[in-house]
């Protein structure tokens, strides 16, 4: 069983190839980021070393060990820092000339590859146009553009798209054995990432910390100019600070709807009484002039503009407004 959340046509694909053994070398699984990119190509690197009569059986020693990445013939390779480098496509190579240790063939999956450099996208290129026999490559990227034509032209190629909330909060339910609640939660948060939402969902600490940047936001807008100086302060120090930010456009985006009356549409439902109090407080110009200056906040920070003084203009020139008790 193919146990994924959406991208059902490609799940179908995927799996009449494996059970006519009409298998590609390389595919690409391309999409937004969290969409659940790895997770399918997991699930693809099951089905190819399942033992089972139906694979992926999900049962057998070869499935449950693929799934969690670490099956012998089964490896997944993911940026190093903030790039993809030759080293490790030079290491790839090696493993890959290697013959499969138990099953019929050796699987590979490289995460976000638009991040590799141009050295090592020629150096998987020269793999892509001899592949070894018996050997599957699944890259996964988030930006086409980012990689050479000549990398996709020889992959099989599947654009992931987002998935429905409710079929993401109805298959954590049913599949993930998530409490209703957190599922509509989660599924909410997902803005139709399956990938996030399963990774969520088994991870408690992602809620944890985005709780900590949500009551920091709100903390911000109950304070005064000192405070929300030292608050940039400690901001520009973070290695995450861009994420941060989203989750406060989030924030500032569910304000805004809430105050024209689209609460149905909100991300952070978990929050609705704050929501609330803050969109009477502040209306809809303040909610949008706050999205446009972290847009740029954002903006600034990719062009690499100090980022204390970014945060510092952003924050000062948010509205105050009185923390909720």
């Amino acid at each position: 069983m193919w146990n994924t959340i959406g991208h059902e046509w490609a799940v179908s694909l995927l799996k009449r190839g494996v059970e006519i053994e009409q298998i590609a070398h390389a595919y690409l699984f391309l999409g937004p980021t969290n969409i659940g990119k790895t997770h399918l190509a997991l699930e693809l690197a099951a089905a190819l070393v399942c033992i089972g009569d139906v694979p992926p059986c999900g049962v057998c020693r070869a499935c449950l060990r693929a799934r969690q990445g670490i099956h012998p013939d089964v490896s997944l390779l993911e940026p190093q820092g903030s790039r993809f480098g030759i080293s490790q496509v030079r290491e790839l190579q090696g493993q890959l000339s290697l013959s499969p240790y138990e099953g019929r063939r050796r699987v590979s999956i490289i995460t976000d590859f638009q991040l590799a450099t141009s050295e090592a996208a020629n150096a998987l290129l020269k793999t892509l146009e001899e592949p070894p026999s018996r050997v599957v490559i699944i890259l996964t990227a988030t930006d086409a553009s980012a990689l050479l034509p000549t990398i996709i032209s020889r992959c099989q190629v599947f654009f992931l798209r987002r998935v429905a909330r409710e079929q993401i909060e109805r298959a954590l339910i049913e599949r993930w054995n998530q409490p209703p609640e957190l599922a509509r939660v989660l599924a909410h948060l997902s803005a139709g990432r399956a990938g996030w939402a399963i990774r969520a969902a088994q991870d408690p600490s992602m809620l944890a910390e985005r709780r900590q940047h949500i009551e920091e936001l709100v903390r911000v807008l109950g304070q005064g100019r000192s405070e929300r100086l030292q608050i940039a302060e400690a901001l520009s120090q973070r290695e995450d600070l861009p994420e941060i930010l989203r989750l406060w456009q989030t924030w500032w985006r569910d304000i805004l709807l809430v105050a024209s009356g689209c609460d149905e549409l909100t991300t952070n439902v978990d929050y609705a009484e704050i929501l609330g109090n803050q969109a009477q407080r502040h209306g809809l110009r303040q909610a949008q002039a706050a999205i446009c200056s972290i847009e740029s906040t954002l903006q600034q920070l990719d062009h690499n503009v100090n980022a204390r003084l970014a945060l510092d203009v952003l924050l000062l020139g948010w509205p105050r407004g009185a923390q909720p008790a």
